[in-house]
């Protein structure tokens, strides 16, 4: 299908990297940072999404060597472009389009909170009963 691309190379202008630039909203998709293009382009549009610390909209030209920070949950992912994919690519190969610089912290803040979630209870549910407890020490070692 024509144009279902991220976009079409100049001669000369696709190096092993991909493309020169291409849109934000298209890369973010590509390099599997969100699921679909759609959320790409919403977490633009609300402000998540900062290429070079300025906020960016989903149309936004990318390029090799910028910084692209984006806010999941609570999660804050620092992103070093690479390469523009011609397409959407398997997990193996988005390392040659895009470097992880997010700090192991980050990732640490949602392990917590997940933690913490299931670790707390209702209230008025009472004291955890005996299974409860097994799944507990289970899960805490």
């Amino acid at each position: 299908m024509p144009g279902a691309g991220l976009a079409r190379p100049a001669p000369g202008e696709q190096g092993k990297a991909g493309l020169a630039e291409g849109r934000l909203d298209k890369w973010l998709w590509a390099v599997r940072a969100f699921k679909t293009r759609s959320l790409a382009t919403d977490a633009c549009r609300a402000g998540s999404v900062e290429v070079n610390g300025q906020p960016a909209k989903p149309a936004r030209d990318v390029r090799s060597g910028e910084i692209i920070t984006l806010r999941q949950g609570l999660v804050t992912r620092t992103l070093h472009v690479l390469g523009v994919p011609p397409h959407r690519v398997g997990a193996p190969r988005v390392a040659e389009f895009c470097e992880d610089r997010t700090p192991p912290e980050e990732f640490e803040k949602a392990r917590e909170s997940r933690v913490q979630q299931f670790l707390a209870r209702e209230k008025g549910t009472g004291r955890p009963t005996k299974r409860d407890r097994r799944a507990l020490d289970r899960l805490l070692g």
